[in-house]
């Protein structure tokens, strides 16, 4: 049967790896597709990574250019180019050339063997200290919307079926993440080992401020989680202030006195306000992205697409 498939690839910031991948992923599909586009998703980048997704295209038939009025983000821009997507297949990786386009045969074999989603996980990794911590906090979040087995293999080289697509195809939000959109169409998913490459060039733009941020809004925008975790603390709290009263009113029985000390109270007043700014904490990021969801605000814009004027 022949294979047709759609690549996808956020760019930012990319204008001097943007010629290396585009000619490694022709060379890659060249060899096991018989029809193959590559879409450059441009995030408003700022060194010239537009007029070079440009050109690649004036050179490459299959390339096909989609620019973003504006910065949205990664998550966001690799769902504008999904949604463009023409072939049965869709492959998604990053533009720095960590994800080595020579792999891709290698998910497209295992999602052939019946799978829905086949991630390329890492075999080693190059990270530092705070981007691994990051990225744990990252996970942990994830396995609370998608659970800890999926949430453990996922990472930006994947292979779907594009009808996957169908499940978040009326997901309009600015919140997104495309691994808990797919969650929603499918749990058949499965990994294969994969090269992970030191960065070609340059430095990642995905600041360890940025990946807690992401976290965070994968525990809000997808989660009930820690609605639930803050009530288990209200109540945690609550069988505490019980405690306590039970020591002073039994202390009062017995030696005749109340607790002596300013201290001790002090701190007890601290802990329960503490409980309490967390609980409303939490409810205002979930009313903040009530708020933000009731403003119909979209998760991309796009100001042109392959064979539109400029």
């Amino acid at each position: 049967m022949p294979r047709e498939i759609s690549v996808v690839v956020p760019v930012y910031n990319s204008r001097d790896t943007l010629p290396d991948l585009v000619g490694r992923i022709m060379a890659s599909l060249q060899a096991i597709a018989s029809r193959f586009e590559i879409i450059l998703v441009d995030d408003s980048s700022s060194d010239g990574s537009r007029d070079a997704i440009l050109r690649l295209a004036e050179q490459h038939d299959v390339i096909r250019p989609l620019l973003l009025m504006r910065n949205f983000g990664q998550h966001s821009a690799l769902l504008a180019g999904i949604r463009e997507a023409r072939f049965p297949v869709t492959i998604t990786l990053d533009d720095d050339l960590q994800n080595p386009p020579e792999e891709i045969p290698k998910l497209v074999e295992k999602l052939e063997e019946g799978h829905d989603i086949v991630y390329g996980v890492p075999i080693s990794t190059r990270q530092d200290l705070w981007r691994l911590f990051a990225s744990k906090i990252t996970r942990m979040a994830l396995s609370s919307t998608v659970g800890a087995q999926l949430a453990s293999i996922v990472s930006p080289f994947r292979a779907f079926r594009t009808d996957i697509r169908t499940a978040f195809a009326d997901y309009s939000t600015p919140f997104v993440c495309i691994d808990v959109l797919l969650a929603w169409g499918t749990q058949r998913f499965a990994t294969v080992s994969v090269r992970h490459d030191a960065r070609a060039r340059g430095r990642s733009t995905y600041s360890v401020a940025k990946l807690i941020a992401h976290a965070l809004n994968m525990m809000t925008g997808f989660s009930s989680w820690p609605l639930r975790f803050a009530s288990i603390i209200g109540f945690s709290f609550t069988f505490v202030g019980l405690a306590v009263l039970v020591y002073v009113v039994g202390r009062y029985f017995v030696a005749g006195g109340s607790v002596p000390g300013f201290p001790f109270l002090a701190s007890i007043i601290a802990i329960f306000s503490g409980a309490q700014l967390f609980a409303l904490g939490v409810i205002g990021e979930y009313l903040g992205k009530i708020h933000f969801r009731s403003m119909n605000r979209p998760p991309y814009v796009i100001d042109r697409r392959a064979g539109s004027k400029p």
